[in-house]
């Protein structure tokens, strides 16, 4: 391995760039930050070269699979090395309930009592990248003076020697992480004398030695026939790898939780078919040892009060904060959020009702509840000022969670619940933190009196996290859905005029997908002694091809009122859009209607080509001449046709999303829309268009509409 040196002699080089060749730069460096902040792990990260990526570089004190999902993170990434990066300030998280407070991503993989600091390495100029380290759950909630000026003259140090580094054009090389020593495989090796060895081989429970990656180092006798397996079958493996029933997250949980609070910890578990063991932890800088003995208690209270099938062996396990988190991600609305989570999470936790609050113009407002037989309870809090003395209110402010495990706990701190009591006798108001702010409050209610352990605490405010994220999207999503929609019937007509010789009726019905909105549309114009109608689709589903659609609608109005041709009216659409910029394309069909005379003069660009029902009944699709979609070419002609339509013709026009879908064929489709035509056609407008726009004949019933349709009838009258 070869370190860094700037190529002058020891005595003419500055201190800080004093690195010899041979010997790792940044792994002494992160030892000996560690050593004098007395740390208990920690990581070099390095800022990759051609892009804001941070990755591990060097990891001491614990394997680098605890910190697994985060060796290579983007510089805006919600972790506490980013933020120090990219700040270019010291990050300090005091414990467990802050890091699921502001970092919950971290809390959600390692809910254990620690202490981390995240320090910019970096100088006057130029970033090189951020270090953290840890400390068991027991250090101070606060970083003293001397910690914090000691990690940063470090740090600087250390940019200093990559500065130097980089001027020399000698990038640090690979380091090998820092752990403990290669374990010993033999026992007498492991625990010094022969005759400790024998002595602890007489003991009468089991002890067994685990390295940093939960490898056994020693097993005795008494280990060893309490876990049914040899010896020589432990040695050298994980223990929940060699023993088939500890093969449980629930367990490896437990090791890494000890590893990280450096705190004792333990469990119990059942050894088929009905011997319960007791596994109590006991770590250290350099592994764990475990003792194992017959958990007698808790066979005796088994024998007497079996529990029943089913139940959980923690809060949360974490299978269900994946399922929980998955299910969280495809959560659309606000109204999906709040079921998901009276659903999901609340029974998780044992809650029996729940509120989401949120914020507007200073004001409280409930977003959604579940649970309370009397809704008003909860509902006359919505339009609260922020300032009232209330959980809700406070918590929302201040992004601090807090916890009421009593009627009486709860109205000593806020004497104002007195007057709007809600029937439950304990809460958790947890704040939803997204993106550093306080997006809402949850609000978890309970039948009885509720003791909220520390553990449970962490895993209900890092679920809080998930929460938030969530609802931040939902919040985002509501707000471009009423847009949306407003948007969508500002710019379809809101009626059909009455024509002379003419009947309409009219149908829009949005895609299932996206957000309700897109960009077909239809208009029916009254000109001098005629009609124009005219149907078309602007490309997409979202505001930019709604608002695009409103002005190609208003423009054909434009074009129509000063008497302009059909074929020219395309033309002019055609070349607004060009000139608009906006990167859409259009399909359009539009008519001039003649029904003194019996006939209708069309032109089409792109769009599918409308059907025609005859007074006999025989349906027919018009082949009409057209032109490319608006919005390509600007050379681009749009011929005309001109079509009978005697008394009592109907002419149906349509954009595709009545007759296209994936894997359908669109013949076969538009064949099966010419026969229901032919069956139905004689009946009202009104009921003709409901009937049309209901009966899809490619889409079952729950699946979702990919597209938009738009419809337009217009029946010829004598």
């Amino acid at each position: 391995m070869v370190g860094v040196s700037d190529g002058q002699s020891s005595a003419q080089a500055p201190a800080a760039a004093r690195t010899p060749v041979g010997r790792p730069l940044l792994s002494l460096a992160l030892a000996s930050m560690m050593d004098e902040v007395h740390a208990h792990s920690g990581a070099v990260y390095l800022l990759a070269r051609d892009q804001p990526v941070l990755e591990m570089a060097v990891m001491a004190g614990l394997p680098r699979a605890f910190a697994a999902p985060w060796e290579r993170v983007g510089l805006s990434a919600p972790i506490p090395v980013a933020d120090a990066a990219r700040e270019r300030e010291l990050v300090w998280v005091g414990g467990e309930e802050e890091m699921a407070r502001r970092y919950p991503r971290i809390a959600v993989v390692l809910p254990y009592p620690f202490a981390l600091a995240a320090v910019p390495v970096a100088t006057e100029s130029t970033v090189y990248g951020a270090v953290f380290v840890t400390w068991p759950g027991g250090h101070p909630q606060e970083l003293s003076d001397r910690e914090r000026e000691h990690l940063t003259a470090a740090c600087g140090r250390l940019a200093v020697r990559l500065e130097r580094a980089a001027e020399h054009s000698v990038p640090p090389h690979p380091e090998t992480d820092l752990v403990a020593s290669p374990m010993v495989g033999g026992m007498a090796g492991t625990l010094g004398t022969v005759e400790a060895a024998r002595m602890v081989s007489r003991l009468p429970y089991g002890l067994v030695s685990l390295d940093l990656h939960g490898r056994i180092g020693f097993v005795n006798a008494a280990a060893a026939e309490l876990l049914h397996v040899p010896v020589s079958r432990l040695l050298g493996t994980q223990l929940w790898a060699s023993v088939p029933w500890l093969n449980d997250p629930v367990y490896e949980d437990r090791y890494r939780a000890a590893l990280m609070s450096q705190h004792t910890a333990s469990f119990v578990a059942l050894r088929p078919p009905g011997e319960w063991l007791s596994f109590r932890l006991y770590p250290s800088t350099t592994g764990l040892s475990v003792r194992i003995t017959r958990a007698r208690a808790v066979a005796e209270m088994n024998r007497a009060a079996p529990p029943p099938d089913g139940t959980p062996t923690r809060l949360v396990t974490m299978s269900q904060v994946l399922d929980l988190a998955s299910a969280l991600t495809e959560a659309v609305g606000v109204q999906d959020v709040v079921q998901l989570v009276a659903d999901e999470i609340a029974p998780a936790v044992g809650s029996q009702a729940l509120v989401v609050l949120g914020s507007r113009a200073n004001r409280l407002r409930v977003l959604g509840h579940r649970g309370y037989r009397d809704a008003t309870v909860v509902e006359r809090f919505d339009g609260m000022p922020l300032t009232e003395p209330t959980p809700g209110t406070q918590v929302l402010r201040t992004g601090v969670p807090a916890f009421f495990e009593s009627q009486e706990h709860l109205e000593r701190l806020y004497p104002a619940r007195l007057a709007t009591p809600d029937g439950f006798a304990a809460w958790a108001y947890l704040p939803l933190i997204a993106q550093g702010r306080p997006v809402g409050t949850c609000v978890l209610s309970y039948a009885e009196p509720h003791h909220f352990p520390t553990e449970e605490r962490a895993v209900m405010t890092s679920l809080a996290g998930l929460i938030a994220q969530a609802l931040e999207r939902a919040l985002l999503y509501d707000a471009k859905h009423r847009l949306a929609h407003g948007l969508q019937e500002a710019l379809l007509p809101h009626s059909l005029p009455s024509l002379p010789g003419i009947e309409a009726a009219a149908r829009y019905v949005p895609a299932t997908q996206g957000m309700d909105i897109g960009g077909d549309f239809y208009d029916l114009v009254r000109t001098q002694g005629m009609a124009a109608a005219v149907i078309g689709d602007v490309q997409g589903h979202n505001v930019t091809a709604a608002g695009l659609m409103g002005q190609v609608r208003t423009a054909v109005r434009a074009y129509t009122a000063v008497g302009q041709a059909p074929e020219e009216v395309m033309r002019s659409t055609n070349r607004l859009m060009l000139d608009l910029g906006a990167d859409l394309f259009a399909s359009c069909l539009y008519l001039r209607l003649d029904p003194a005379h019996g006939r209708a003069v069309m032109s089409r660009a792109g769009h599918p080509p409308p059907l025609l029902r005859r007074p006999d009944g025989r349906v027919r699709v018009l082949d009409l001449a057209g032109g490319p979609l608006l919005g390509i070419d600007a050379s681009a002609v749009y011929p005309t046709t001109e079509v009978a339509l005697a008394p009592g013709s109907l002419l149906v026009l349509y954009t595709d999303g009545l007759v296209e879908s994936p894997g359908t064929d669109f013949e076969e489709a538009l064949a099966g829309l010419g026969r229901r035509l032919a069956d139905a056609g004689d009946q009202p407008l009104d009921e003709l268009a409901d009937s049309l726009v209901r009966q899809e004949p490619h889409r079952t019933d729950g699946e979702e509409r990919l597209d938009d349709i738009a419809l337009l009838l217009l029946r010829a009258v004598g």
